[in-house]
């Protein structure tokens, strides 16, 4: 890519010209990151979508897009959004550098965490600028998932500086928060996000249905959860270790020990989990100096 060819991408990307920004797929994520993008004053021209409920997302979140297949999303974009999942990345990326439809000058995003731009590079030496960026956020398929990319960060990776500037105008201008991740870096970011974001939304799923039985109708397991759960998360991040709580985090073996049993009688996928958990959490506990290794070790008995 030239450096007029970089100049004119990062003019267009700061929001001097209107961008024509084609979507390959209209999935939660493409639909949502499109729909930012028209509500900064761009133009979402064209959008693949094969199945049916990908059809309708583009219709309801990208009204003005036309359907049709990706070679021709791209040949009509300026800027080309490659959501897709990272394991037919690949594949696409091939295929559109076969069939001659990216131009140099063309920005060339994909959305995949655990890949940088070089899975990009068939598109790069055709003359396209490659960004990898990846919003850090988890996605329904509803509306909401376009104003969420407003109070999220986006981890990036560029080729150079001037893809940085591009990218950072373009996670800028939809209100989000550019953070540079290096392409090495690339698969360690999205495990840790999804370790975080995933394992969390199962633990909370185990422990509504526990509660489910015990309950009753008139208090649902969420609302018991909610604001005991609200707090950990918000604590957790403040003050790292020290929000541990709970009989791991004060050395009380026998407690854990119940608890163990309990969850096993209850379901014993749930039990392992708690196990493996439970392990991990002394461990921490530990180490930040929460408990002595003499209390770390009597729960760490129990749950062997």
């Amino acid at each position: 890519m030239t450096s007029s060819e970089i100049a004119g991408a990062h003019r267009r990307a700061r929001g001097r010209a209107r961008l024509a920004v084609g979507v390959v797929s209209a999935g939660r994520v493409g639909a949502a990151l499109g729909s930012a993008w028209e509500h900064a004053g761009h133009h979402v021209v064209a959008a693949s979508a094969i199945s049916e409920q990908s059809r309708r997302r583009a219709a309801q979140r990208l009204p003005n897009a036309e359907i049709v297949p990706p070679d021709e999303v791209a040949a009509r974009a300026d800027l080309l959004l490659l959501a897709v999942p990272d394991d037919e990345l690949v594949g696409l990326v091939r295929g559109l550098a076969a069939t001659g439809a990216v131009r140099p000058g063309q920005i060339v995003v994909h959305t995949a965490g655990a890949r940088g731009v070089a899975v990009l590079a068939p598109l790069a030496e055709r003359g396209a600028l490659p960004l990898a960026l990846h919003p850090a956020m988890t996605f329904t398929g509803r509306e909401e998932d376009t104003a969420r990319l407003a109070a999220c960060c986006f981890g990036i990776t560029a080729a150079d500086d001037a893809g940085w500037a591009v990218a950072q105008a373009l996670v800028l201008e939809v209100g989000g928060e550019p953070v540079r991740i290096a392409e090495a870096d690339r698969p360690l970011y999205h495990a840790a996000l999804a370790h975080g974001a995933n394992h969390l939304v199962t633990l909370v799923r185990d422990a509504v249905e526990l509660l489910g039985g015990i309950t009753g109708d008139a208090t649902p397991p969420e609302r018991l959860l909610a604001p005991l759960l609200s707090a950990a998360l918000d604590n957790a991040l403040r003050h790292g270790d020290r929000a541990l709580t709970g009989p791991v985090a004060r050395g009380d073996a026998e407690a854990v020990a119940t608890h163990l049993a309990v969850l096993t009688a209850a379901d014993p996928a749930v039990g392992a989990a708690y196990r493996a958990l439970s392990r991990r959490t002394a461990q921490r506990a530990r180490e930040g100096g929460l408990i002595s290794d003499t209390a770390a070790r009597a729960v760490l008995e129990e749950l062997a």
